[in-house]
C-alpha cells in the first residue's frame, strides 16, 4: 500500500493534478486556497483585487507582526474598492475550488486547512473525494484520523476555532495508527517558521494525544519552513509533509 500525503496546496493546480501518481490514495491536509503568495506577491485573491503594490505592503506589515496596521490598511482598501469583502473573497475562493477539486485523483481523503472555507467544500468535492474532520478511515489495514482547521490567531484566517473545539475533535478520534492534521503538535521545533521568523500555533491537544495514544505517525503541514521537518515524540514519528505549493512533491508512506 502506498499513500501520498500533501498539505498547503495554495493554488498549485498543476502539481495537484499529479499528486496521486504512483499511489493507491492521496491524503490532503488542507489549505487549498491561495489568498496571497508571500513569495510571489502577484499571485492570489488579494493581488487580483488590490494589485501587487498593495500586496507588497500588506506582506511587509504582517511579516513585521504589525497586525493592527495591516487590518487598518485592509479596511481602507476594501472601502476604496466599494465591494463587500465576504462576497468578493468567496467569489475568488469558488474559482480556485472549482479548478482544484476538479483535478483531485480518486480516491482522495482530505481535511480543511485554516485558510479553507469548509461550507463550500460539499459543492466542489466529487464522489472520489472523502472529506473528514474529527473522523476516521481505514486504509490498507491502518486507521487514519483527521483533524482539520487551525487555532485562533491575530491573522483571523477563515477556519480558526477555539482550543476547546479543536481538542474535542482530537478526542473523538480515539486511538489511530496515523494522526492527520493541518497544524502540528505544539512543539517548538515543529511550529517555528525559519523564514517568517515566528512561531505558528500548534496544538497541545494533538501533543497530548500523541503521548497518550502513541500513533505510528503524526502527519501535518501549516508551517512552511519549519525548524525541524521530522522528529520523534516517544513512539510516534512526526512529519511535516511539506509546503506543496512550492515543492510540488508529495510525501509518500508505504507499508
Amino acid at each position: 500500500m502506498r499513500v501520498n500525503v500533501i498539505s498547503d496546496v495554495h493554488g498549485n493546480e498543476r502539481a495537484l493534478a499529479k499528486a496521486g501518481d504512483g499511489a493507491d490514495a492521496l491524503i490532503c491536509l488542507g489549505d487549498l486556497v491561495l489568498f496571497l503568495d508571500y513569495a510571489d506577491h502577484s499571485r492570489g485573491i488579494f493581488p487580483d483585487l488590490f494589485g501587487v503594490e498593495n500586496a507588497d505592503r500588506i506582506v511587509a506589515l504582517r511579516t513585521a507582526r504589525r497586525f493592527d496596521e495591516a487590518r487598518e490598511f485592509g479596511r481602507e482598501l476594501w472601502a476604496g474598492l466599494g465591494l463587500d469583502p465576504k462576497a468578493a473573497i468567496e467569489q475568488g475562493v469558488r474559482r480556485q475550488y472549482a479548478e482544484l477539486f476538479a483535478v483531485l485523483p480518486t480516491p482522495t481523503y482530505a481535511t480543511y486547512g485554516n485558510v479553507d472555507i469548509p461550507d463550500l467544500w460539499p459543492e466542489y468535492a466529487r464522489p472520489g473525494t472523502t472529506v473528514l474532520d474529527g473522523e476516521r478511515v481505514e486504509l490498507g489495514g491502518r486507521v487514519f484520523g483527521f483533524v482539520g482547521g487551525g487555532l485562533r490567531t491575530p491573522m483571523s484566517t477563515p477556519y480558526e476555532i477555539s482550543d476547546e473545539e479543536y481538542a474535542a475533535k482530537v478526542e473523538a478520534l480515539g486511538e489511530v495508527d496515523v494522526l492527520c492534521s493541518h497544524i502540528p503538535p505544539d512543539v517548538p521545533e515543529l511550529t517555528y517558521d525559519t523564514v517568517a521568523r515566528r512561531f505558528e500555533r500548534g496544538s497541545t491537544a494533538l501533543l497530548d494525544a500523541i503521548r497518550r495514544t502513541k500513533p505510528r505517525y503524526s502527519l501535518f503541514g501549516h508551517v512552511h519552513q519549519p525548524l525541524a521537518r521530522r522528529m520523534r515524540i516517544g513512539a510516534t514519528e512526526c512529519v511535516n509533509v511539506g509546503h506543496f505549493a512550492s515543492t510540488g512533491r508529495p510525501w509518500a508512506m508505504e507499508w
